[in-house]
């Protein structure tokens, strides 16, 4: 390649006449840009169009389980479904054709999500479909995009951060459920021998339904002790209830503080090749595979 000719008007070095052209945004790239970023007119439009078709869906899926309104208006509101189902199947398509790998959106959690969003409609061509329509509220989790849409995408970030808090937290939170298991089948018993059939405590299980419901201050109240001594033992687990329910949010916010990071600033763009969002405006490549991403290919 001939060497660059100095341009003596500006004082800089002008780019030679053979240097290769910047790389055409294609229209997979176009089709990506509008779909899962919401930084641009036409991202966001896209994304507003979208949250309101997903809202107008789940407010037909709650009409349709009114029996009065079935009765009236039950036949629109299926078709209308069928519409809803058939625009959200096409644009599933298109998410997972304007991405460089398409298993791992589709196993992501919108991936899912959006998945799950459509499958409940073509379950009722089956002969046991139609109880599987209620499962169409499902729809009502992608309104989580709505963080993208009003730019809100530093909570983004902090969702993830409390996500990697609840994964940090997992071996902790186990051993305390599984202790809190060990303490209601134990007063469950003791409170079986205690009470026994003729004061409602019929078996070991309900029982043990009772001390989950005292432990966690429901008290629904169709099972009570009677005895002076299934008394006391009530009261003791009412108060351990107390002090254990507060268990759980210590150890997250513990995981919490000590993963917490200065605040970054974050955008709306997601990576091609995996949907990742959360990256800085700065960023080059993904955070989580590690593609590029600008729209240049690999190499140029």
């Amino acid at each position: 390649m001939p060497p660059a000719r100095p341009d003596r008007r500006a004082g800089r070095t002008a780019p030679d006449s053979d240097a290769p052209a910047p790389h055409p945004r294609g229209l997979r790239a176009r089709l990506h840009e509008i779909i899962f970023e919401a930084d641009t007119p036409a991202g966001k439009a896209f994304d507003v169009a979208l949250l309101v078709a997903i809202s107008l869906s789940v407010l037909a899926v709650m009409l349709e389980s009114v029996a009065g309104i079935r009765a009236r208006h039950g036949v629109a509101l299926v078709r209308l479904e069928w519409a809803f189902t058939i625009l959200f199947t096409i644009e599933y398509a298109l998410r997972l054709a304007s991405v460089r790998r398409p298993l791992r959106y589709a196993c992501s959690f919108y991936g899912i999500v959006d998945l799950l969003s459509i499958i409940p409609t073509y379950l009722t061509l089956l002969p046991i479909g139609a109880e599987t329509r209620s499962l169409l509220l499902i729809r009502a989790l992608r309104l989580l995009r709505i963080f993208r849409v009003l730019k809100l995408a530093r909570y983004v970030g902090e969702a993830s951060e409390l996500r990697s808090a609840l994964q940090a937290s997992q071996a902790k939170i186990f051993v305390f459920l599984w202790t809190v298991l060990v303490l209601v089948l134990v007063v469950g018993a003791a409170m079986y021998l205690i009470e026994g059939p003729e004061h409602g405590f019929t078996s070991i299980p309900t029982s043990v339904y009772w001390a989950i419901v005292t432990m966690t201050t429901v008290g629904y109240g169709d099972i009570a002790p009677s005895t002076v001594a299934g008394q006391v033992l009530a009261s003791l687990l009412m108060i351990t209830g107390y002090g254990i329910i507060a268990v759980p949010t210590g150890i997250v916010s513990a995981e919490m503080a000590a993963a917490r990071r200065p605040d970054a600033p974050v955008s709306t763009q997601a990576c091609r090749a995996c949907s990742a969002e959360g990256h800085r405006p700065d960023a080059r490549y993904c955070h989580r595979c590690g593609a590029a991403l600008d729209d240049a290919p690999r190499g140029a």
